[in-house]
């Protein structure tokens, strides 16, 4: 950043300037005394700031002024969060979030110390800029744990206030800046804030929490986009009305009173080459311009706290957006069904039962389309041995095979497409809540069975090394849920799969069966809550193919259908008119050229 420069003379003068009076009034039923602020002359220059003497021009009871001076810590506090600020550079020391630990069981800090960036860069002269961290700054409480005032002086006519506001049961810090010049000829359009940190590892997978660190914002009133969550990256955006630091559960989030243009924005990676034991994931930072009011001054606020969609939901101010809930469909079916679902079912059970009540009526909900899809699997394992005759019978003419096999499927009434159809129906479904339980900030500490937390992985062996792909432990959840999928993958394919012959050479079996490999390498470090999704909905999609198998679907009466369809006049019209015509047309344009 950089430093003001002073005369010699200038400098030596303002050390005996006397302090900027501000008085401060409160009514009689409060109880509250006035106050009277004077803010003392300090240093400029960071090297010194040790060896600067200050003169006290006065006492007031709110006001502490040391002839020497000497950094004193700030705490405003309730019952969610703790907040220090440094009288040395205004500086943000500590954000404890007091309700919550991170994975080894400790204090949750979203910042401390030296891993944070807070400050103002203010234009002080042509082409001089002063950073309200290298001040030293008089403090005055207005309400003991809950307001303060802290001042510096800038120059023999200027002085910073910067108030600190913390409500009773609130997650949201009210800040103000404010710029006191005698001199009202100097303009304070460029004053930017600068505002940038590290963002802490607070949950047992250090690779699986990173995926969902991300900044995100807002602009233009509701929309919302993020900074790419790999590498290193930078972003100038307009219009920004929120700026989210996003830890996957734990979020700081700047709020603009008016949209604000022209903003930086970066992202690091900071975990992708990191050990466990590592303490970061992400850096961000933000320099912010700030439009100041007419009279030099501005508000705006954090929040500091969980990244839950309903909480942030409550403040009405679109913060919900920060949290990835899906885009398009995806993120209207977890907003208007499966968050307020899950939420009405926590409160009457625990949150894995809930999963299991949530995926039953899920799957009770598609049932229909799981019902079509299997009725399609019949008609097409009933048409086998005729598409092997004519597989067989024109394994020489592609041309002619294709048709034969429209036709058997025209007059038999069946649709080799009707058993995709309902699959890709329920892929909304299966996306949205793929995204739904990374963002379930609910399900955080949660245990269930041997999971002692549902947003993390179930852990039941760790090796002390870690294999490549698949990590450094074993959880039980996605083996069973990758053995329930290879035991519906063997019912299905056996009965619906093409030859390889039809699929120019792919066989599709071998295709399916790697999704069970993949589930177990995948989720092995994803939240168990997901995995245990997972496993209950194979399950009960083998129980549903088994009933309708069983006790709905009469296999001798599809036969019965196809048969009796066979014997009608052949009736072809739509897309599979146009098919067959084009196929027809092929077929008489090959002969012609045989000719």
């Amino acid at each position: 950043m950089e430093q003001n420069k002073f005369d010699p003379l200038q400098f030596i003068g303002f050390l005996l300037i006397s302090a900027i009076l501000m008085f401060w009034f409160y009514d009689n039923q409060s109880s509250m005394i006035e106050n009277q602020q004077i803010n003392d002359a300090e240093n400029l220059v960071e090297e010194t700031y040790a060896d600067s003497n200050q003169t006290e021009n006065s006492s007031s009871n709110n006001i502490k002024i040391d002839q020497k001076f000497e950094e004193e810590i700030i705490s405003l506090e309730n019952e969610n969060i703790l907040f220090e600020i440094s009288t040395s550079g205004a500086e943000i020391k500590k954000i404890l979030l007091k309700n919550f630990s991170n994975y080894d069981d400790e204090p949750l800090y979203l910042v401390d110390n030296n891993k944070s960036i807070f400050s103002y860069d203010i234009p002080v002269g042509r082409n001089s800029v002063i950073n309200s961290a290298d001040l030293n700054y008089t403090y005055q409480i207005i309400k003991p744990g809950s307001e303060v005032i802290l001042s510096g002086i800038i120059d023999e006519q200027r002085s910073l206030d910067l108030k600190f506001k913390l409500d009773k049961d609130s997650s949201i810090v009210d800040f103000l800046i404010k710029i006191n010049d005698s001199n009202r000829s100097n303009s304070y359009q460029n004053v930017e804030l600068l505002w940038g940190r590290d963002s802490f590892r607070n949950s047992r997978s250090i690779d699986y929490e990173n995926r969902y660190t991300v900044l995100a914002y807002g602009f233009e009133g509701n929309k919302d986009s993020y900074l790419s969550i790999g590498g290193s990256t930078n972003k100038n955006i307009n219009n920004v009305n929120w700026i989210s630091f996003r830890e996957h559960f734990f979020s700081s989030i700047l709020i603009l009173n008016d949209q604000v243009n022209d903003v930086d924005i970066s992202s690091e990676d900071l975990a992708s080459n990191e050990t466990l034991d590592d303490k970061f994931t992400k850096r961000f930072l933000a320099n912010v311009p700030l439009n100041l009011n007419s009279d030099d001054s501005m508000n705006f606020s954090m929040y500091y706290g969980p990244t839950d969609y309903e909480t942030l939901k409550e403040y009405n101010l679109n913060l919900e957006n920060s949290v990835d809930i899906g885009w398009g469909i995806f993120g209207w079916l977890n907003r208007f069904i499966f968050f307020p679902l899950f939420s009405f079912l926590t409160n009457y059970f625990s949150y894995g039962l809930s999963i299991i009540l949530m995926t039953i009526i899920v799957k009770v909900a598609i049932a229909p389309l799981t019902y079509k899809s299997y009725e399609s699997q019949v008609k097409m394992r009933i048409l086998k041995p005729e598409l092997e005759v004519i597989n067989e019978k024109f394994k020489d003419d592609p041309m002619k095979k294709q048709q034969e096999t429209m036709n058997l499927y025209t007059r038999s009434g069946a649709n080799p497409m009707s058993g995709c159809l309902p699959a890709f129906l329920q892929m909304p479904i299966f996306f949205a809540l793929f995204v739904f339980f990374p963002a379930a900030f609910s399900l955080r500490g949660k245990s269930f069975l041997w999971a002692d937390d549902l947003s993390s992985y179930d852990s039941i062996l760790d090796f002390g090394f870690s294999i490549p792909l698949y990590g450094d432990h074993i959880s039980l959840f996605p083996i069973l849920a990758s053995i329930a999928i290879f035991f519906y993958t063997k019912m299905t394919t056996g009965q619906q799969m093409m030859p390889a012959s039809q699929t120019g050479g792919v066989n599709m079996k071998v295709i399916m069966y790697m999704m069970p490999i993949m589930m177990l390498f995948f989720f092995n470090n994803y939240a168990s809550g997901l995995s245990l999704y997972y496993f209950i909905s194979n399950i009960l999609t083998i129980v549903l193919m088994l009933v309708i198998k069983n006790f709905i679907i009469d296999d001798t009466k599809i036969l019965t259908q196809i048969e009796e369809n066979k014997k009608k006049p052949l009736k072809v019209g739509g897309f599979r008119a146009r098919l067959q015509k084009a196929l027809e047309e092929a077929e008489k344009q090959k002969k012609r050229r045989e000719q």
